[in-house]
């Protein structure tokens, strides 16, 4: 006897996910994911001129764009031995940057703040109140009571339409919402002002890249920009930066330590094992060392034990994902032969395949970067990490959670934010002394070689393997963010990180399981569509909606 409750869809993600979870005793005690597209881009790519493949991979996502086609060229680099000019080194991790701090400003407010903040309490909240609270915990450039009625009269409008767009088919009222309803105005105005700094922080993106998304200005051996690097234009992606910026410190990180204030008990809650990160941002040629966001491995939340991450201990398997039946492999030796069937939780369920590390599980993402960070004793990260959990009182333990993991994602916006601003007086004193440079000619090399192209993304680690013969690529693998986190089971049965992460989540109430959309939007995925829930108490089933 059990209870089946889909929730069908989930939005305010990317793509096409399933979740299954099974819940006794108000918890999760099992759990499957399930990416439901396959797009076979890697097959797309055989026989393909190598300097072409970063414009079809980064076609992969618009929503994490560029960052497909930066793995992709250093594939192909690194199979060259090309070495890239300094330039291009900076111009590559400002428009890196740039993906941070609006990819994560998006995440926060727009995909995952609703899981936290009640809409429609925010009808209730008193304006004074509203307006002190704001004063009292951030910065914002706007505010007072006037500012909060004109808000709180828009969510009315919304309502009193009957047409809550953006905000409709949620669970309001739900028991597991904390804030008062005045927290909940604030977060409610903030949400329609990150709507706007979002939209002007792509633009840093179109002054380097030519466009947003898709860039088109990355180059096997360099970038293409240097028409663009005139003082106007560095002036005009500085100020971009300095907007963007000051509404993270301002408004960002404040409202974020404001709701995680109430959401304590979380940071016990949608924790994993092990955490990997490749680590990004290059200051310099050599590489790991010289990476801003170091580069390690933590298998069972062994912080002392950090240690560097090696990308030939990579390996996919295949055991309940939908191909053919074949042995774990290296992404060099991956082979992409789909062979779609039922879905079977005891058997293939998913388009994933599952990545491997030395044959373990490994979250990716923000957290794994500031774990893998504040493990190596990197200052900023460790300074930010240390006041945030100054300020909760809460212990190191509750980063291994999703409270953790979604605080990881802002304090990282922070400091990769900050450093920012000195690489980009870098560049411009690099130009001042007449360096123009940003592409190295070169030739492809004849025979078989092989590369790779490691970098760490706002979802997690990237990596893109490739090897090309007589100057055609031969095989092409790519192992994204959203497949560490989101695969299936491996042969020996060992869940993914989301499928763990799952594991214990209270459900109050099975009909409008909000709990179980906390932990999977905390993940941010690349993917969509629908979680099913199972209850094995009843045989009830229940239909539901949620954004």
């Amino acid at each position: 006897m059990g209870t089946k409750i889909t929730i069908d869809p989930i939005t305010r993600i990317e793509g096409h996910l399933r979740i299954e979870v099974e819940v006794a005793g108000g918890k999760v005690v099992n759990a499957w994911s399930s990416g439901q597209m396959f797009r076979g881009i890697e097959m797309i790519l055989q026989g393909r001129d190598p300097k072409d493949a970063h414009h079809f991979v980064q076609r992969s996502c618009g929503v994490c764009t560029y960052t497909h086609a930066l793995s992709s060229v250093r594939a192909v680099e690194s199979a060259a031995g090309i070495r890239i000019p300094e330039n291009a080194r900076i111009l590559r991790n400002l428009l890196h940057g740039a993906q941070f701090q609006a990819d994560h400003i998006v995440h926060f407010y727009h995909l995952h703040a609703l899981d936290w903040v009640d809409i429609v309490s925010a009808l209730k909240a008193d304006l004074p109140k509203t307006a002190a609270l704001s004063d009292n915990v951030s910065n914002a450039p706007w505010g007072g009571t006037a500012y909060f009625k004109g808000v709180q009269q828009r969510l009315q409008s919304f309502v009193d339409s009957g047409q809550l767009g953006p905000f409709n088919n949620a669970y309001w009222g739900h028991p597991a919402y904390k804030l008062t309803p005045e927290a909940n105005l604030m977060a409610a105005a903030h949400y329609i002002e990150a709507l706007r700094i979002q939209a002007k922080s792509a633009r840093m993106h179109a002054i380097f890249g030519g466009k947003n998304p898709h860039l088109q200005s990355l180059v096997v051996g360099g970038i293409t920009s240097v028409g663009d690097l005139t003082p106007d234009r560095v002036a005009q992606f500085l100020y971009i930066w300095k907007e963007t910026q000051e509404f993270v410190k301002n408004v960002y990180i404040p409202d974020l330590m404001a709701v995680a204030s109430f959401y304590k008990d979380w940071g016990a809650i949608g924790g994993t094992t092990n955490f990997l990160a490749w680590g990004d941002l290059p200051q310099g040629e050599k590489e790991p060392e010289s990476l801003f966001m170091p580069r390690g491995v933590i298998l069972k939340r062994d912080l002392k034990g950090v240690k560097m991450a090696e990308q030939d201990k990579v390996t996919e398997h295949v055991a309940h994902a939908w191909y053919e039946e074949g042995t774990p492999k290296h992404p060099y030796q991956g082979e992409t032969r789909p062979k779609h069937g039922d879905y079977k939780p005891e058997g293939k369920y998913s388009w994933f395949k599952a990545p491997r590390y030395e044959g373990e599980p490994c979250e990716v993402g923000p957290l794994a970067r500031v774990l893998v960070a504040y493990a190596k004793g990197k200052p900023e990260i460790k300074l930010a990490v240390d006041a945030a959990l100054t300020k909760l009182a809460v212990p190191v333990d509750a980063l291994f959670s999703t409270l953790g993991r979604t605080a990881a994602r802002g304090l990282e916006t922070v400091v990769i934010g900050d450093a920012m601003e000195g690489w980009i007086m870098e560049l411009v004193g690099r130009l001042k002394d007449g360096d123009l440079k940003t592409y190295q000619p070169w030739d492809m090399p004849s025979g078989t070689i092989r590369g790779f192209g490691l970098n760490d993304v706002a979802r997690g680690a990237l990596g893109h393997w490739v090897e090309i013969k007589d100057k055609k690529i031969s095989n092409y693998q790519y192992v994204v963010p959203s497949t560490w986190n989101l695969c299936p089971r491996d042969e020996k049965g060992k869940k993914g990180p989301v499928e763990e992460a799952l594991i214990g989540t209270p459900v109050a109430d099975p009909k409008r399981p909000l709990e179980v959309l906390r932990t999977v939007h905390s993940f941010d995925p690349c993917i969509a569509c629908g979680v099913h829930v199972i209850d094995p108490d009843s045989n009830q089933v229940y239909k539901v909606r949620a954004v």
